[in-house]
């Protein structure tokens, strides 16, 4: 229940007055249709008994009647198109208010890292668990506040025109059955719905890893192996499917048999009233009508009831990324004329049984150009990641001025040159893009595409080569305008011509700038003018530029 009050609450600060009017309007529409029945039932029985007796017929006024009739059918036709565009439009802004403070969530530093190695579970919280979300209200809530308002309407209907006794026994009746039923399917269909979840989402990972990575498997001989997990896993969700198929069905079942039970009951009722002369038989027509009626929005609780498993388990997954995120803090501003300093730092993953970082003292002056070399897992990214404030140390003190970390890996997205330039400054113009593009070399290959700044890139980048996209991530990195800069192996994977033109731009571009790398490449290194050699988290040497062991540390990187 926490977990679905903290979606509720999303809901209702996203869209409250438009959810709230779309449930009073599904129930307007039923007692409206409930209403419609019984005046029906009642005019038409009262018509064809006053049409026995000419003196009657003459007396017996039609319009009255006729009016209401036409009245709540008006009533009813325009209650469900306001339902269905108000229940619709909140819906679709619920999920976009849902999937926005999903991206915040994930926002937050080292988030993001964690769901990068396993993206289908991305896929399927931005999909599935959104769109289970989405059912909460359309599936859940209005069926069960229009249920509630037709067995209010019918209990106190039923009080009026009988005893109140018998109109809370058809109110228990109503409550029990056509709500018991469907919670005590949602309760049985949960572990099958939690079943058909994880199976769905190993079924799409499977499939992911197939086919993007089907060379790399046929390498290893793991084509068949790879095909044999995917049938596992749709077997699973085929069986998960069968048991709620099985679980509807018996609820469709059930309700019918409840709805001929209390149909059964209110003719019963109906007819030893009558018989009695406690009511005419057009009440006795209206009151059947009307019992059968309130129960006609039970029935689609019989959906409501198997998406409630997939709104309970999609909220327990979401909720904690949905709840308000407190603002990520930002590394203090060391003194003047420092650009970075941190001592006595510690850093240990989540999980990890030992530092990843430990005792890491250091300080960089403005302008100063260092380098973080060692081999791969010395916790030079770790490090990297402290400085712009990705992680948070477990000890020590870590001081910066504003950076823009230019991770390893070149990350771009399938949309245009303008849009993947954008993401560091939304308001940029176009002169502002060209200027960065002809200042990283980018200019005339952008230009040559058919539509310049608006051509699409596939996805990762499709459509340029390895420097071209480089150099578009560092031309992303000069929009942001930081003075300083921390770079992850910035020309890894690349051949050694286009590295020399990249590092060419970078070393042009940083005048009067912090240079913070991280590397295990000569010519990245050498930009430097101050080594920093790190071996298992810790800083073994400092060696700067002249002195004996720079150039011992230089040569011992890997060559270009």
């Amino acid at each position: 229940m926490r977990d679905l009050r903290t979606v509720l609450a999303v809901f209702f600060a996203e869209r409250g007055a438009m959810l709230i009017g779309g449930a009073l309007l599904s129930a307007l529409t039923v007692l409206a249709g409930i209403a419609l029945l019984g005046v029906s039932g009642w005019f038409i029985a009262a018509t064809a008994l006053v049409g026995l007796s000419a003196a009657a017929a003459v007396s017996f006024d039609v319009f009255t009647p006729s009016a209401v009739i036409r009245f709540l059918a008006l009533a009813r036709t325009g209650g469900r198109y306001g339902e269905r565009l108000a229940t619709h439009e909140a819906t679709l802004g619920v999920l976009a208010g849902l999937r926005e403070r999903l991206f915040r969530g994930w926002a937050t530093p080292g988030a993001a890292r964690a769901l990068l190695a396993r993206p289908a579970r991305l896929l399927f919280r931005l999909t599935e668990d959104i769109d289970a979300l989405g059912q909460l209200y359309l599936r859940v809530l209005v069926p069960v506040g229009a249920a509630l308002a037709a067995t209010l309407a019918a209990g106190i209907g039923l009080g009026i025109l009988v005893s109140p006794l018998a109109g809370l026994a058809l109110t228990a009746g109503l409550l029990g059955l056509g709500l018991g039923l469907p919670l005590l399917a949602a309760r049985r269909a949960y572990p099958a719905v939690r079943r058909r979840a994880h199976a769905m989402e190993a079924l799409r990972a499977r499939t992911i890893d197939l086919v993007a990575g089907q060379t790399e498997l046929a390498m290893a001989g793991r084509l068949e192996a790879q095909r044999s997990s995917i049938l596992a896993a749709d077997h699973k969700m085929v069986a998960a499917d069968d048991v709620l198929n099985r679980i509807d069905t018996t609820l469709g079942m059930g309700l019918n048999i409840s709805g001929a039970l209390l149909l059964a009951g209110a003719l019963l009722l109906a007819g030893g009233l009558s018989q009695a002369g406690l009511i005419s038989a057009p009440t006795a027509a209206a009151l059947v009508l009307v019992a059968l009626a309130a129960m006609e929005p039970f029935a689609a609780l019989r959906r409501g009831a198997l998406e409630l498993g997939r709104t309970r388990l999609a909220a327990r997954r979401l909720a904690p990324r949905l709840a308000p995120q407190p603002e990520p803090a930002v590394p203090p501003a060391p003194p003047a004329p420092l650009a970075v300093c941190l001592a006595g730092v510690n850093l240990r993953h989540a999980g990890a049984n030992r530092d990843i970082l430990h005792d890491i003292s250091f300080s960089l002056a403005q302008g100063d150009r260092v380098a973080l070399v060692g081999a791969s897992g010395a916790g030079k990214s770790s490090l990297l990641a402290l400085v712009a404030g990705e992680a948070w140390a477990d000890g020590g003190r870590v001081a910066a001025v504003a950076g823009t970390l230019l991770t390893q890996r070149t990350e771009l997205f399938q949309d245009s040159v303008r849009d993947n330039l954008r993401l560091a400054a939304p308001d940029a113009d176009d002169a502002a893009l060209w200027a960065v593009l002809a200042a990283v070399g980018l200019e005339d290959d952008i230009r040559a595409l058919p539509e310049a700044l608006s051509a699409r890139l596939g996805e990762g980048g499709l459509g340029l080569s390895g420097g071209q996209a480089r150099r578009l991530a560092l031309a992303r990195l000069l929009l942001r305008d930081t003075p300083l800069w921390l770079l992850d192996e910035p020309t890894e994977g690349l051949d050694g011509q286009t590295a020399a033109g990249v590092l060419g731009h970078i070393v042009d571009l940083a005048q009067g700038r912090t240079l913070l790398i991280a590397t295990h490449i000569r010519r990245e290194a050498e930009l430097a003018d101050h080594l920093l050699v790190m071996a298992r988290g810790r800083i073994i040497a400092r060696p700067r530029r002249g002195e004996p062991g720079f150039d011992a540390a230089l040569a011992a990187l890997r060559p270009d």
